[in-house]
């Protein structure tokens, strides 16, 4: 008997490799995912100006980092664009979207939900970018399951549906003339972490203490389906080997003078060194 709905999750066309570098922006879902790729050593780079919640705030942190001297993209193997809502704020005094109302009176902005055309235009725009940087890179899009409780949770559904049909807008190609005759992207796919979080694991033991954001362990289990789908045989039996080293680095002894510990902590740091040499972009 299944006691739960298993969300299928499509394999993409490229695979994740070993202690590749890897870009994240987006809400603080992606900040989540981030802190996990940089605990297992990968080279990341998570919100440099800080967490971008819409599509066009995740456009604006794109632009400048391409705008960077030399570029802080070209490096980078894989993007992960994290949606989070589809409301903007605009400042009255110039009408341009703000990506932080910095604390600032709320009488100075006026809030907008942008259609979905307008939040795949934005994705479109920061694709673009990232691929004329980089036409290599591997982007993947994924959707938010944080809910926000200020729209109200209707609210937020049809915020999240604005944000599902512009990925899917997006990955098919829909109402861009440029690729209407066009097959479907390649090195773009979309990973659902909405879907695992509200249709897989449908309890609120998955969540933390305010009940809207997914708890340590959704974020665990969101990272095992993820590894699963996207790593490499490789980037796997890296992991494999980083794991003991990990929790070795982690553990906290009872007593740090002892002679034992430091005995464990020399050995532990002469595996770290051949992990370095073997991966040489292993970021510790």
């Amino acid at each position: 008997m299944e006691f739960r709905t298993v969300v299928d999750v499509a394999n993409p066309d490229f695979e994740i490799g070993p202690c590749e570098e890897i870009l994240f922006v987006g809400s603080c879902f992606a900040d989540s995912i981030g802190r996990r790729f940089r605990e297992e050593g990968f080279p990341v780079t998570v919100n440099p100006y800080g967490t971008m919640y819409n599509p066009a705030s995740i456009l604006h942190t794109i632009e400048r980092m391409a705008a960077g001297v030399p570029s802080n993209l070209q490096s980078v193997k894989t993007a992960f664009l994290t949606l989070g809502t589809n409301h903007v704020y605009r400042l009255k005094e110039t009408g341009e979207i703000v990506d932080n109302c910095e604390k600032r009176p709320a009488a100075l902005f006026l809030e907008e939900e942008l259609s979905v055309n307008e939040c795949a235009g934005y994705l479109r725009q920061a694709i673009d970018i990232l691929r004329q940087r980089n036409p290599d890179i591997h982007i993947v899009l994924t959707v938010s399951p944080i809910r926000y409780r200020k729209y109200g949770y209707h609210g937020s559904q049809l915020s999240k549906a604005t944000l599902l049909l512009a990925v899917e807008t997006v990955i098919k190609g829909l109402g861009n003339p440029r690729q209407s005759r066009m097959p479907r992207i390649s090195r773009l796919s979309y990973f659902p972490a909405y879907e695992i979080i509200n249709d897989e694991l449908r309890d609120y033991r998955f969540y933390a203490s305010d009940m809207l954001h997914p708890s340590q362990q959704a974020v665990d289990y969101i990272w095992e389906r993820l590894v699963e789908t996207f790593f490499s045989a490789e980037a796997k039996v890296f992991l494999d080997e980083w794991h003991p080293l990990k929790q070795a680095l982690g553990h906290k002894p009872f007593d740090p003078d002892s002679e034992a510990y430091k005995a464990l902590m020399d050995k532990t740091m002469l595996k770290v060194a051949e992990i370095r040499e073997k991966y040489p972009t292993f970021a510790l």
